[in-house]
């Protein structure tokens, strides 16, 4: 077992409010549900969390359907919430939710119709 620093619900919940308020405490995980537009969307995106999720050596659970991708991150070994479930939320966040700064020469992707791609809500 793990050292680390174990964070209750309500202590979870409060810091989420704090630096990540999409993400909610769900029966002892961080969560996040990304809406997607369909199959394809879902698949890209979860692919990104998995390699994240690899090179941080830290595996979220995730829920993979036609209209989105839901993320659920514990870690294992703490039995609990912990500083690196946070951290792993924190880079996921920052990937799936990352649109060109204004300026860019990059368009970044539609937000409607046939060729949007992850919801920014």
């Amino acid at each position: 077992m793990t050292d680390a620093k174990r964070y209750d619900e309500h202590q979870a919940s409060q810091r989420l409010e704090q630096e990540l308020p999409a993400w909610s405490v769900d029966d002892g995980h961080l969560h996040r549900r990304y809406a997607t537009n369909g199959w394809r969307a879902s698949m890209l995106l979860a692919n990104g969390i998995a390699h994240l999720a690899e090179v941080a050596w830290h595996h979220p659970d995730l829920a993979i359907g036609w209209g989105g991708v839901e993320v659920r991150l514990r870690t294992h070994d703490a039995d609990g919430i912990t500083d690196k479930d946070f951290e792993l939320a924190s880079m996921i966040e920052r990937t799936a939710a990352w649109t060109p700064a204004e300026g860019s020469a990059l368009d970044g992707p539609p937000v409607e119709g046939q060729w949007r791609y992850v919801s920014r809500d």
